[in-house]
């Protein structure tokens, strides 16, 4: 079959196609501006404290419109809790299935855009088929006969309305919907896996604590041994030790029940199963403390957060179905055009008798259709309030978050200052009181008071140490973690 042959039918579309882009230049329905952020010039009542007070030899300072690093972990100064991070981008599944959602939104993205080309098919059709003439009222024996026919077919839909760029306009924000959601998998990722990792170092940390208040007592109970078998102390100290020993030996399996916990939750994070992996619990002394801080300003705040971006998102989706439902209203039209041949051989294809075509518009126009246009464009303006209402939850709860971790840390110095001090203070207090019982000078009540105390003050520093630190991650991830300052973003936050 010539290629020419063709031709003169199929270009004949080409001025209803060029018409269709001169009619296509405007779309119903709102066009999305992104919500303008708050006007709120800071996250508290209070003035932002430039620093923290000076606790356990370290102060916090806050820098208001710093950079937050998309590597903030490393702050931390530690090689092992890096490999942890790295270990679980590389192989988290939840962040896998997040990154897989997100290249099957912009796939769909792809596909959509082919509604804004010529759709061009082709067909071959070869059949052997007998007649009835009597079934169109005529006399005389059927034939037999082969019936072969080629033809193309082309159309485009006129997107006079906009209908089809809001829907493909939908499914771009749909894709940016799933971006941020990577986005906030990667973050909630990361803080677990710092979180996890520092709260196993002060469960360990504790148990160390304890193993060594232990030690402390079993001298204490060999002294008290001493004293009983010398007829100056009575027999119910040695209960009391030995009371209090098995008292803090019981509490040590608790704490390693939660170091277990915490190991085989790192593991799960990193795409492992608990038995694949026996690592050493870090350290908690060798986590050191980020001094400076960075201090998103509220402005930029909205347009970092994955959180927040992904709400934005949402609410354009919604904005979109708006011009979609209302495009539904209007008529729709088209431009098609069929050109083929057709014959009892592929012989006669090529003759001029046997070939067919046809070429016009078609127009479909909603009359009437129960309410169900009408009512839907009004639901999907309801879905767009809805939206609207939680950006606005969003960004609240964003601010809130914010808020709390500035404050947080500022009120961690403080307590971990007052927790430092108490220890030493207890510690002090015991080595007084053990110099004083083994001169006869004062009861074994007084020391086992001492000892109750320390052991108090130990955990409850360890502790303070740790929330200090858990906060300055949440201080990172409320900030929105830096993501959009990685080496392959190149702004795309903002």
């Amino acid at each position: 079959m010539r290629c020419s042959a063709w031709r003169g039918p199929l270009l004949a579309l080409l001025p209803g196609v060029t018409a269709a882009a001169l009619l296509g230049a405007c779309a119903v329905g709102p066009d999305f501006s992104r919500p303008a952020p708050p006007a709120v010039q800071a996250y508290t009542h209070e003035p932002l404290a430039r620093k923290t007070v000076t606790a356990d030899s370290n102060t916090q300072h806050f820098t208001p419109g710093a950079a937050v690093p998309f590597d903030w972990w490393r702050l931390f100064g530690s090689t092992q809790l890096d490999a942890s991070v790295a270990e679980a981008l590389a192989h988290n599944p939840t962040l896998e299935a997040s990154e897989a959602s997100l290249r099957e939104s912009q796939d769909s993205l792809r596909a959509g855009y082919g509604v804004f080309f010529p759709q061009i098919g082709a067909q071959v059709d070869g059949v052997r088929e007998r007649t009835a003439p009597q079934a169109n009222g005529l006399s005389g024996s059927g034939t037999i006969f082969n019936l072969i026919t080629a033809s193309g077919t082309i159309s485009y839909a006129l997107d006079v309305f906009g209908g089809k760029r809001r829907t493909v306009e939908g499914l771009q924000a749909q894709a940016d919907y799933q971006r941020y959601l990577m986005k906030a998998a990667y973050l909630s990722l990361t803080a677990n896996v710092v979180n996890t990792t520092i709260a196993q170092a002060a469960y360990a940390a504790e148990i160390r604590a304890t193993k060594q208040l232990i030690d402390l007592e079993n001298q204490q109970l060999e002294i008290t041994e001493a004293q009983v078998r010398a007829g100056t102390s009575a027999y119910s100290s040695i209960l009391s030790v030995r009371s209090l020993i098995a008292a803090n030996q019981a509490s040590l399996a608790p704490l390693r029940q939660k170091v277990s916990e915490a190991d085989h939750l790192l593991a799960t994070l990193q795409g492992q199963f608990p038995s694949e992996v026996n690592r050493p619990a870090i350290d908690l002394s060798s986590l050191s403390l980020p001094k400076d801080l960075p201090v998103s300003l509220p402005s930029d705040l909205v347009r970092q957060r994955p959180d927040i971006l992904s709400a934005e998102a949402q609410l354009h989706v919604a904005s979109a179905n708006i011009g979609v439902a209302t495009a539904a209203m209007f008529p729709s039209i088209s431009l098609s055009g069929t050109y083929g041949a057709g014959g009892t051989s592929f012989g006669n294809l090529s003759t001029d008798s046997f070939r067919f075509w046809s070429i016009g518009p078609s127009i479909t126009i909603p009359l009437f259709q129960g309410g169900s246009l009408w009512y839907g464009r009004k639901a999907a303006i309801d879905a767009y309030q809805q939206s609207l209402a939680n950006y606005r939850q969003t960004v609240l709860a964003a601010f809130e978050q914010v808020a709390d971790a500035l404050k947080a840390l500022e009120y961690d110095a403080q307590a971990l200052d007052a927790q430092a001090e108490a220890q030493r203070d207890a510690a002090g207090a015991l080595t007084l009181l053990q110099a004083s019982y083994r001169a006869g000078t004062v009861g074994y009540l007084d020391v086992l008071v001492a000892d109750v105390q320390l052991h108090q003050t130990t955990i409850a520093y360890l502790q303070a140490i740790a929330q200090r630190h858990q906060d300055t991650v949440a201080l990172f991830v409320a900030l929105g973690g830096g993501w959009w300052n990685g080496p392959d973003q190149a702004g795309g936050g903002q």
